[in-house]
């Protein structure tokens, strides 16, 4: 009895000493959160200052050349090709056979409509002399007459097939594919040509929503290829959307003359420039201030060590730097960098 007493205060001892250390481990941890917390209650910042900077005027923006025309030639009825009369790369007219199917079987449709044609034809002479004598009715003479028409009708469909089976350009330009090779057969609808015209080429672009009211159609803008670097083209604006895109930039498409041997290539790469190339001084800040995107008009300004949430109203786009209209002021510095972990009056660590 004496030894399970003993047993019971000895495991009794164990217990309480167990609970001293956990509990002292515990409050050493709870201190050293709170350190922590004390240590990281501010969030680490990268921050820019507003400022003017001479940047040029000019709008510029990106896109790739493409043919002005294009059309893709199919055969408008099927037989055996008998001839192809142009390679790649071949210069068009318009109107110009690019090949010739088959017609034998268009020749006899021909030939079997020339013939119930020239028969009704006969008729009908027969009947209107016939009803002259009073050999037949009004009614069976215009009976014939109506013969007739129909085989008119179908004369002219036999001919239209028959000058299907030519394969023309339907505009100049340059064959870019061929499809096909004499002895093939084809079907109606089948691709034979690939016809591109690029002595005129397109380029679409997108102009953002601070700029677009300075664009007219009909405006004439500098365009250069990276392609072509020591060449300089003038493209004319076609056409300005109506609506914007999920992006709040609106697609613009400008036609571009090229040059007399057609260095301009459709799938080049190309930039626009709007306006005139020279030097102003604006009030900017860097794209990176802005909370999302520079069409949300929000970004942190730096006051008493808070982020403070600010609306600004945007201006135009100078490459990496936005111009402020209102909202900030010289000499104030907005954060670049960190805003994901920001809420409006967020304590804020600026790193360098």
């Amino acid at each position: 009895m004496k030894k399970i007493i003993i047993t019971g205060v000895v495991v009794i001892a164990s217990l309480v000493g167990i609970m001293y250390v956990l509990n002292k481990n515990k409050a050493n941890t709870e201190a050293n959160i709170a350190e922590v917390a004390k240590t990281n209650a501010a969030v680490a910042v990268r921050v820019a200052e507003v400022d003017f900077h001479e940047v040029n005027s000019q709008y510029v923006t990106n896109g790739t050349f493409a043919p002005k025309q294009e059309v893709m030639l199919s055969a408008e009825t099927g037989g055996r090709v008998a001839s192809v009369l142009v390679s790649e790369g071949s210069f068009v007219r318009p109107g110009q056979t690019l090949a010739v199917i088959n017609a034998d079987k268009q020749n006899v449709g021909i030939a079997n409509a020339q013939a119930v044609y020239n028969q009704a034809q006969a008729e009908v002479a027969r009947f209107e002399g016939a009803y002259a004598s009073g050999g037949v009715t009004k009614q069976q003479l215009d009976q014939v007459k109506l013969q007739l028409e129909n085989a008119r009708n179908n004369l002219k469909s036999a001919q239209l097939q028959a000058a299907d089976v030519n394969v023309r350009a339907s505009f100049a330009g340059v064959v870019n594919k061929k499809m096909v090779e004499p002895g093939a057969f084809v079907g109606p609808g089948q691709q034979m040509f690939e016809v591109v015209n690029v002595a005129s080429l397109k380029m679409n672009i997108t102009v953002d929503e601070k700029n677009i009211a300075s664009v007219r159609v009909g405006q004439s803008v500098k365009v250069v290829s990276n392609a072509l670097p020591d060449q300089e083209f003038e493209g004319k604006v076609s056409f300005i959307a109506p609506k914007a895109n999920a992006g709040l930039n609106f697609p613009v498409e400008l036609e571009i003359r090229n040059n007399a041997t057609n260095d301009l290539k459709a799938g080049m790469y190309g930039t626009a420039y709007f306006g005139a190339d020279q030097a102003v001084k604006a009030l900017v800040v860097p794209r990176s201030a802005f909370v999302g995107s520079v069409s949300s008009n929000q970004m942190f300004v730096v006051k008493d060590g808070k982020a403070v949430l600010t609306e600004v109203v945007a201006g135009r786009t100078f490459g990496d730097y936005i111009e402020v209209v209102s909202g900030v002021n010289q000499g104030e510095k907005v954060v670049t960098s960190g805003q994901i972990n920001l809420l409006d009056g967020t304590a804020i660590e600026v790193i360098k």
